[in-house]
């Protein structure tokens, strides 16, 4: 018999936000806050195929570990793209569909995922692994899978006979400088006058940025911004995106102390805004939106003046979300994000090992490239 036991949570509320906190810290995508947003915004939700399934794992009646899960119905928010695997189980005549995710919706941040506070973590590995294998086998999920965790969660879980895969993102680290202009020292000359030229064109159009904080963040000043978001969205893709006015106004309430809205005005008129996270170290540019199209202003909004941001602050690192090759150019590093993977059906499991294998080398290969492109100077 387990020294262990576990619980599912249907919702983040019923599990105490002070407990949840001391197991993941300061990471705004896995605050008690975050995910209750959209739950009680109903971004996740059933209905929207995010059925919340959060994991508990006691020890002694002393929660040990602690897992932000959902039972997924589709596989769109999550970045880690196994659409190829929904189709190949189709193609079959097999449902891929439920699946159970561990991680942060529509968040491609890395960060503690399965946080567990245990003498013995290796047994809760073990324990968390037998359990989530007997519940795909008891209720028909085709696996479970863990989204940008740490490399250490994937090596052991790896050691359990999970699957891991990689991905890369571009993320902009701050090298002490002291200034925009610091940092701009620091690119070849080529790409340095590159850089110049955008930021010019933007004062040129006679466009000004203002950031906000705090209590500059008005209600007000959220319900615009989801304006221009869900704008921005429907003109993209035709739909109104994933989030809604009243998680925005739920994030207003309950993280104000996290966010960072940037504005672009013209002739004293706001034209589009980005919201942003922030941590002890780190910029998270997450969502944006304008009322015209203006150009280079999506480069200075979302990536330079998160740069400045940072540098201002002192802050280590800016995290500007997901893909994104063009952020290369303008100063931002290729990473290798990590994500663990459970096939319960062993044909597709072997199928999809293989695949990860070759997936591997060229994503690997891909990542040697990018840094062959970076605009740093040769001895920087």
């Amino acid at each position: 018999m387990s020294r262990f036991r576990h619980h599912w949570f249907s919702a983040i509320s019923e599990i105490d936000a002070s407990v949840w906190q001391s197991f993941f810290g300061d990471n705004p995508f896995t605050d008690h806050a975050f995910l209750f947003a959209l739950e009680q915004s109903h971004c996740v939700s059933k209905a929207s195929g995010w059925q919340p399934m959060h994991l508990a794992i006691y020890e002694n009646d002393e929660i040990v570990a602690l897992a932000p899960g959902y039972l997924k119905g589709h596989s769109y928010g999550e970045y880690v793209f196994d659409w190829a695997w929904a189709e190949a189980y189709q193609q079959h005549g097999i449902a891929y569909y439920p699946k159970w995710l561990c991680g942060s919706p529509f968040s491609p941040i890395e960060g503690e995922r399965i946080a567990i506070h245990a003498n013995d973590s290796d047994a809760v590995n073990e324990y968390i692994t037998q359990l989530l294998n007997e519940h795909c086998q008891q209720n028909g999920w085709s696996g479970w899978h863990i989204n940008f965790c740490p490399k250490q969660q994937v090596n052991d879980f790896v050691d359990l006979n999970a699957m891991a895969r990689i991905g890369v993102q571009f993320q902009w680290f701050n090298r002490r400088y002291k200034s925009f202009t610091d940092f701009l020292q620091n690119l070849s000359a080529r790409k340095r006058k590159a850089v110049k030229k955008e930021r010019n064109k933007i004062t040129q159009q006679g466009i000004t940025i203002k950031w906000l904080q705090g209590n500059q963040i008005t209600r007000e000043v959220v319900s615009q911004f989801c304006e221009f978001y869900q704008r921005t969205y429907l003109k993209r893709s035709g739909h109104m995106g994933y989030l809604n006015h009243e998680f925005f106004i739920l994030l207003h309430a309950l993280m104000l102390d996290k966010l960072v809205i940037m504005h672009a005005l013209k002739d004293e008129k706001i034209i589009a805004a980005t919201l942003s996270f922030k941590s002890d170290d780190t910029l998270y540019g997450r969502y944006w939106g304008a009322s015209e199209e203006v150009d280079c202003l999506h480069f200075e909004l979302c990536y330079y003046q998160g740069i400045e941001y940072c540098i201002s602050n002192e802050l280590n690192c800016f995290h500007s979300g997901a893909q994104g090759e063009h952020k290369i150019a303008r100063g931002f590093e290729p990473v290798v994000t990590h994500s663990i993977h459970t096939i319960i059906d062993q044909d597709f499991s072997l199928a999809i090992a293989d695949f990860l294998k070759r997936e591997r080398r060229h994503t690997l290969a891909y990542q040697q490239h990018c840094e062959t492109l970076l605009p740093f100077k040769q001895d920087v």
